[in-house]
């Protein structure tokens, strides 16, 4: 199989880069390598398997280039994208051009190649936007959904808010239509919180991976909020499962939507929770402050993962406990890439 991993320097391009490539598919990565960390993913992909995957260090605002890419690509998993909110209401211009029209140049990529390669898409949930509708109780740790035991579902109302939701769901739709229009096998995963290792987190995105680089490195932790917002974390391994699951089944997936994420069992307060997890294997109390809320930030978010479950047969095998405490490992044993960013 040929595979186009576009953002395939990033995190979750990364792990999925050197998945495919151990299997033995023949695997583009075309990223720009704009975000911190990228070079690190790219030196540990060329010293794991040499020449055995192409880079091509491009944008995906560069149509030519990625139709190029593109021609002879059997499936594309599109992860290229701004990803944070506060850099998307800094620069709303940026964050269009990278994240809707970036999709739309792909899907139009994959469109004019002849080829109907599959076209995968990593959403988000903040195309649900702030849900101020849904009724949350407030607990002594976090927050909890009212009427969704089981989460948040596919079919829950879209409400974009903030430019990053808007450029995200913008895209979102297109690789939706493109599926019912055009006929290309696409599929949508709006996703939650992925974490794992190569994720160089940062303040403003991939928070689990953050804190406990902060606390591995010494650097200060602020929680936006109250530190009582509910997440459902999901390892990258499964996540990476889903994707191929959908590939295989693509029969089945082709033109769906999924919402991804770890579900009820695997969601915990940002700092309620993580908090004393990360102190007992830190070994240390971990000092923190607080700031304001973020635009659009949702007191709780826990997805709804049944319909992958029933039609693709995937759910999560790596629970919460054991992934912070795998990530919490990964850090400290590659503790440099953290030092010198």
């Amino acid at each position: 199989m040929k595979a186009l991993v576009t953002g395939g320097a990033g995190f979750i391009g990364s792990n999925l880069t050197d998945r495919l490539v151990k299997e033995g598919h023949q695997v583009v990565v075309y990223d720009n390598l704009s975000r911190p960390g990228t070079e690190k993913n790219v030196d540990w992909l060329r010293a794991r398997h040499g020449d055995a995957w192409r880079l091509i260090q491009a944008d995906v605002r560069d149509f030519e280039s990625l139709c190029r890419a593109a021609a002879d690509a059997d499936v594309i998993y599109h992860l290229a994208s701004q990803v944070a909110v506060t850099t998307s209401v800094l620069d709303p211009r940026h964050d269009f051009e990278v994240n809707a029209l970036g999709t739309f140049n792909v899907l139009e990529a994959a469109r004019l190649s002849g080829r109907r390669p599959i076209v995968l898409y990593a959403s988000t949930n903040k195309v649900y936007g702030g849900m101020e509708e849904v009724t949350v109780v407030e607990t002594d740790n976090g927050y909890a959904y009212r009427d969704y035991p089981y989460g948040i579902p596919e079919t829950f109302p879209l409400d974009f808010h903030s430019p990053y939701g808007n450029s995200k769901g913008c895209g979102d739709q297109y690789v939706r239509d493109y599926a019912r229009i055009y006929g290309l096998p696409t599929v949508v995963f709006r996703q939650s919180c992925i974490y794992g290792p190569r994720q160089m987190g940062c303040e403003d995105q991939g928070w689990v991976a953050w804190f406990l680089i902060a606390t591995v490195t010494g650097r200060p932790i602020t929680i936006y909020g109250d530190g009582k917002q509910v997440r459902d974390l999901l390892w990258v391994e499964d996540l990476l499962d889903l994707y191929q699951a959908a590939v295989r089944r693509i029969d089945v997936a082709g033109g769906q939507i999924y919402n991804v994420g770890g579900g009820p069992e695997n969601s915990l307060a940002v700092w309620r929770e993580l908090g004393p997890m990360l102190e007992g294997l830190a070994g240390h109390p971990i000092a923190v402050t607080y700031g304001d809320w973020r635009p659009g930030d949702q007191r709780i978010f826990v997805a709804d993962i049944r319909k992958a479950a029933r039609e693709l047969g995937w759910r999560p095998r790596v629970g919460k406990v054991e992934g912070v405490r795998r990530l919490y490992e990964w850090v400290v044993a590659h503790k440099h890439l953290f030092l010198n960013p």
